[in-house]
């Protein structure tokens, strides 16, 4: 099976991750970011891009591509009052030769969540929306964007036909190694059952330079920021 997209460029040169990056907290400014993935075990290269949409929207992607897996959301989502909502959201999934898709609309008009394509029933929604929801992929974006304002790590996400509370914790800083440099992290922690998540956030740069999904005490995916411009 074919890689998600074309094959990614190498990028390495560490003064991308320092031009032209820097926001203000909550501030939304277009990247493209490459990643040394691993999904399932199996070794391959991961891409996010934040870029415009229309009006005040904005399109937000991972793409994850492997010799025998291949892993691609994509939200959109707007500005409001200072938050962010989405709107749609496209999880396609391929592994060896399965291959799910599942597609989501966030009616803020009507206050709900639907989802179509290879869900359950009961995971098709309507689900009530609140201010302040977001789906899985916007609280990436989240992470970054509050642990350089000091703010609480606590979200409600409706996702995948339910809401879940997410809440993070802060257990300390530690080096980690970007585009051949080292750089302080602040390392931020969640677990649910057997399910742990690990995110690595560098103040100045606005997306994790690492996440680290577990379940059942082995690796389910481990993201590796290489270069961001």
């Amino acid at each position: 099976m074919t890689m998600s997209k074309n094959a990614l460029p190498a990028l390495t040169a560490a003064a991308l991750l320092l031009a032209g990056t820097a926001a203000s907290a909550g501030e939304i400014k277009p990247f493209t970011a490459d990643y040394q993935a691993n999904y399932l075990g199996i070794q391959g290269v991961g891409r996010m891009v934040l870029a415009p949409a229309s009006g005040n929207r904005w399109r937000y992607s991972l793409d994850i591509g492997g010799s025998m897996a291949a892993l691609n959301q994509t939200t959109v989502f707007e500005e409001s009052n200072g938050q962010w909502r989405p709107v749609s959201n496209t999880d396609t999934s391929e592994l060896l030769i399965k291959r799910k898709r599942k597609d989501a609309t966030y009616d803020w008009a009507r206050g709900e969540a639907r989802w179509t394509g290879d869900v359950k029933p009961e995971r098709a929604g309507p689900v009530k929306l609140q201010a302040g929801d977001l789906d899985a992929m916007l609280i990436n974006l989240a992470i970054a964007r509050d642990v350089a304002a000091g703010k609480p790590l606590s979200y409600r996400m409706v996702d995948d036909g339910r809401v879940k509370q997410l809440n993070y914790q802060v257990v300390g800083k530690e080096s980690i190694t970007v585009a051949g440099k080292a750089r302080q992290a602040t390392k931020v922690t969640r677990t649910d059952g057997d399910k742990q998540e690990t995110v690595w956030v560098v103040n100045e740069l606005p997306v994790p330079v690492r996440i680290l999904r577990r379940k059942g005490g082995e690796d389910e995916m481990d993201l590796r920021l290489k270069a961001l411009h």
